[in-house]
């Protein structure tokens, strides 16, 4: 099979998908079944079983546990908005909304995060002064912190790199009203060499940590830098550590 197709099909959304329909088949049976027995199941009892079913086949594939309520109460919200009547075209309004905000989230597991000046403070302070040094953003979203950092360290090269193409127009947009130095690309960061760059920044999940260090490993430069807020590598500890707000959010830092 195809590398992006298999990845595409291992996607915990995709699988869940995939598993409502499944759950399909035992509902029907289960709707004659009490059918034949008597009793007259609503649409109401039809939603319940679906739900149930689901989460069952969930945990049967061992997805995480929170797959579990959402697979469950789907079927419910899908009776509960057809008993209101809503239009249809506000589903598509609201699908093709969420698909420009977060696109590929179900296959990369990195929703949208927002960071905040006291952490670009924190990576701006850290960058080493008195030379260019060229920085990736990688999931730069609407492009705060690279705009930021921009204005911090204008002999840097600053670069963001954002998939979901509704984040990545406005922080482009951005950058071109206030003429900003500032580059942003629309595309996957596997796709960039890490070896062009002096640091790189990240915000993503811990689903996506593993693979990202195996991307820096095989990339980047000796004396460059992995930022990532919030989010730990597992096989290796973190040369430094900076917390960044009082819940103990902080910024962990890899030289390479």
């Amino acid at each position: 099979m195809n590398p992006a197709l298999l990845r595409i099909w291992r996607a915990p959304a995709v699988q869940a998908l995939l598993l409502q329909c499944a759950a399909f088949l035992p509902t029907l049976a289960s709707i004659w079944l009490l059918a034949r027995a008597g009793f007259q199941p609503s649409y109401l009892t039809a939603a319940l079983a679906q739900g149930i079913f689901a989460a069952w086949l969930t945990h049967w594939r061992k997805l995480a546990g929170w797959w579990l309520p959402i697979q469950c109460l789907f079927p419910l919200a899908l009776f509960g908005a057809d008993a209101l009547h809503m239009p249809s075209w506000l589903f598509l309004a609201i699908f093709v909304v969420l698909l420009a905000v977060f696109w590929s989230t179900f296959r990369t597991q990195v929703p949208y995060w927002a960071s905040g000046p006291r952490l670009w403070r924190a990576v701006a302070d850290l960058l080493p002064a008195g030379r260019p040094v060229r920085v990736i953003d990688i999931g730069s979203g609407l492009g705060g912190f690279t705009l930021d950092l921009a204005r911090r360290r204008p002999d840097a090269t600053l670069t963001g790199v954002e998939l979901a193409p509704l984040p990545w127009f406005v922080s482009w947009l951005r950058a071109t009203l206030t003429a900003s130095r500032a580059r942003f690309i629309r595309g996957d960061y596997e796709h960039v060499d890490f070896a062009d760059f002096d640091v790189v920044f990240c915000y993503l999940s811990p689903a996506a940590m593993p693979a990202l260090y195996a991307k820096c490993l095989a990339e980047m430069k000796i004396g460059s830098r992995l930022m990532s807020y919030e989010f730990i590598i597992a096989l290796r500890q973190p040369d430094l550590v900076i917390p960044i707000t009082h819940n103990g959010a902080s910024l962990y830092v890899w030289d390479f």
